[in-house]
């Protein structure tokens, strides 16, 4: 058997494809560093996501073990750092310096459990090990003080002699909170121009104190507005999640929400179906009460991936009403799962896309 040295041992690794992405694992940049010493072989390992399932993991190390044993190696070393993948901003006064991930969650129409879809995904990040925050975007209609209950810390401004005003996010169930319901009474409507909304948008990027996160959610205003175009002009969005139900008019205005990322260059992550089907909680029989499938079908028309399906569920409902969201009052609950596997594929989803672009100045943290 001819003797391993590291390059034949990274030419045994192309062979490698990673469980979670199906590309091999040198090409893809998983595998950063091979290294040989006699018969034993140690490889280092960046998982691009805390998001990543625990299930690939085990599988990656079972496939890089195998392929090397193999090859003719007699022990394999695998180390695996948690790293989170992301591409660095263009310029260096780039609003939110230290946002490494900003994902946006859309929908074409209102009343689809948009900012439910949101909030969870967010507290599933969180889950998964991520430093996670949520910007309510959602200016004429923010939800997030309500879904997300009493906050542990309070919104608060100051003035800085050197930076100006800047803004503390509040923080409800460990995320970093920023919503203009904080600023305005319940009651009040908001009653603004394009040019107001923008000017809110760029407070809210660039004078809060984010800090270091790995996943920033937006949630958005249904359709097409001012909102949308504003952010994509203000940040490096690194993708959106279409959030749709299962009906045709439902299913009309994301088409139209797909075309308008499309336009403004801000890649489709993923489209989730919610309130797929009702699940009878005595009998179990399911009644898809705004039909079925219809997400599924857009992505495939549309040429994105399909995210998953959410049922109707009372629990899910109650939860952003009395502001516990579902992965926060039930995380062991199926729901609560189903969320948890919705932030793995869309954290996946973003992490793919940064793996693929040519490497610029690395700049990862690794998430201890």
């Amino acid at each position: 058997m001819t003797k391993l040295d590291e390059s034949a041992a990274k030419e045994t690794l192309k062979s490698v494809d990673d469980p979670a992405f199906g590309k091999d694992v040198i090409s893809h940049r998983i595998v950063k560093k091979v290294e040989v010493d006699g018969d034993q072989v140690s490889v280092r390992v960046e998982i691009p996501t805390p998001a990543y399932p625990k299930r690939d993991r085990d599988e990656l190390a079972r496939r890089i073990e195998s392929a090397l044993a193999e090859a003719g190696a007699g022990e394999v070393k695998i180390h695996q750092d948690v790293i989170t993948a992301y591409q660095p901003p263009p310029s260096e006064k780039a609003l939110l310096p230290g946002v490494k991930n900003i994902i946006a969650v859309a929908a074409g129409k209102g009343g689809v459990g948009k900012s439910t879809v949101a909030v969870n995904l967010a507290l599933a990040l969180q889950r998964h090990g991520a430093t996670v925050g949520v910007l309510d975007a959602d200016v004429f209609g923010p939800s997030m003080p309500q879904m997300l209950g009493p906050p542990q810390r309070h919104a608060a401004t100051s003035q800085d002699p050197s930076q100006g005003q800047k803004i503390t996010p509040a923080v409800h169930h460990g995320l970093k909170v920023i919503s203009v319901g904080f600023f305005v009474n319940k009651d009040e409507a908001v009653v603004w121009r394009g040019p107001m909304v923008h000017k809110l948008l760029e407070q809210f990027l660039g004078e809060v104190e984010w800090g270091e996160l790995d996943y920033l959610i937006c949630d958005l205003p249904p359709g097409t507005g001012d909102v949308q175009l504003s952010l994509s002009q203000l940040i490096p969005l690194s993708g959106a999640v279409m959030v749709t139900t299962p009906q045709e008019v439902s299913i009309i205005d994301v088409v139209k929400g797909i075309a308008m990322f499309e336009k403004v260059e801000i890649p489709i992550l993923g489209v989730v179906e919610n309130m797929s089907y009702y699940a009878c909680p005595a009998c179990g029989h399911h009644d898809e009460i705004f039909a079925h499938g219809g997400g599924k079908r857009l992505a495939k028309e549309s040429g994105v991936t399909h995210l998953g399906e959410l049922p109707i569920d009372t629990r899910i409902r109650f939860g952003g009403d009395t502001g516990v969201p579902i992965v926060a009052s039930a995380p062991d609950s199926e729901n609560a799962g189903r969320f948890m596997e919705l932030a793995s594929k869309v954290a996946l989803a973003a992490a793919d896309r940064v793996l693929q672009l040519p490497v610029r100045s690395p700049r990862l943290a690794v998430i201890r």
